[in-house]
This record gives structure tokens, C-alpha cells and sequence, in this order.
């Protein structure tokens, strides 16, 4: 039996970008990206480790080597939208948030479930590791372009911010091509809510 269900949703890619700059957040926009299991080529976010952060101290002391299932980060042109409503913005660029893809047409992308599949017509697989949440470096670039408003972008991206996610199989990705959605054959942990 299998483990993953395909689903009918699948989101079009809008745009791509890769982070090159070492220190900066930002991204610079791309038409097509090659895949490895290291992660995006070109990207810095890439490989197959990473030194832990502050996202999982609670497991790892920081700086501890762990697997990187943070190579790269999907976020919704919808959520995007919802963001930059909620924060009094025209628009937020993906690059500002150091997109790595921006998918139109996918529901409530920011909570598919962890582990999830995102995969093209070739056979590109991302597996979604969970929930990327907000912190205030994109409101720093936000700033530039919209003074007195960056500040606002952590409480506005809140459930809004996209996942990040890992390769499982190797691919090329194009604008314009889509990603559908594989989910977990499982139901949801029963103690989720006693625990949170």
C-alpha cells in the first residue's frame, strides 16, 4: 500500500530565485533551476548538512551538524498577497524574503503536512520538512522599499510564510510548470493539540 496519496492540487510555479550573496537574505529571480541532492545549484542554503540553529535547539545544541531539510523555501503568491494586505504594502518581492519558488493555486500552502511531496511532470521531488516561520531579517529589506513598514512584516507573515523543504529526487524546475501534491496516507497525531 502506498504511503503517499496524490492529490488534485498542484500549484503553478510563478517565480524562482536563489540565494548567491553570502550574509544577505535576499534572492535574485531565476527562470529555471537545476536540483541535486545537495539542494538548488548556486544556492547557499544548499547541502546536504547544515549547522543547527535556533529553530531546533531544543534537540540540537547551535552549531551542531545536522541533515539539511531546509534547502529551500516555498512560499504561496496568494500568502504573499494576504502579507503585504495585512502589513499596508502594494506588494512584497519574493526576493526581499529570499524566495526559492513561489507557487500560484495551491491552498494553504503554509500548512501542508511535514513531509508532503511537491513533484513535476519529471519526476522533480521536494519533500516539505514543515512550516517555515516568520523572523524580522525580511522586514529589514522590507524597510528599504517601504520605510516604517518592515516592522510589520513578522505579525503579518504569521501561517503565512510558506515551508521549507529538501530533495528527494533530482530535477530541473522552469517557471511555469507546475508542482502537484503528494500527502501522507496518515491521519494527523491525536495528541497534536495537547502538546502544542
Amino acid at each position: 500500500m502506498a504511503a503517499l496519496k496524490p492529490t488534485q492540487y498542484q500549484g503553478e510555479v510563478v517565480w524562482l530565485g536563489l540565494v548567491t550573496t553570502e550574509g544577505q537574505l535576499t534572492s535574485t529571480p531565476v527562470e529555471e533551476i537545476e536540483f541535486t541532492f545537495d539542494g538548488p545549484v548556486g544556492e547557499l542554503h544548499g547541502g546536504r548538512t547544515r549547522p543547527s540553529c535556533s529553530r531546533v535547539t531544543d534537540q540540537h545544541p547551535k552549531g551542531t551538524e545536522i541533515a539539511n531539510v531546509r534547502q529551500l523555501t516555498i512560499l504561496s503568491a496568494e500568502e504573499l498577497a494576504e502579507t503585504a494586505f495585512a502589513m499596508g504594502v502594494p506588494e512584497i518581492d519574493p526576493s526581499w524574503v529570499g524566495a526559492t519558488i513561489v507557487l500560484r493555486g495551491l491552498p494553504d500552502l503554509t500548512h501542508i503536512p511535514p513531509s508532503a511531496r511537491l513533484q513535476n511532470e519529471t519526476g522533480l521531488t521536494l519533500v516539505v520538512d514543515m512550516e517555515n516561520r516568520p523572523c524580522v531579517l525580511p522586514g529589514r529589506v522590507i524597510e528599504e522599499h517601504y520605510p516604517d513598514k518592515g516592522k510589520r512584516y513578522k505579525p503579518a507573515a504569521h501561517g503565512r510564510r510558506g515551508v521549507t523543504a529538501w530533495v528527494e529526487r533530482p530535477g530541473r524546475l522552469v517557471v511555469g510548470e507546475t508542482l502537484r501534491l503528494h500527502i501522507p496516507d496518515q491521519r494527523a497525531w491525536e495528541l497534536m493539540d495537547e502538546v502544542r
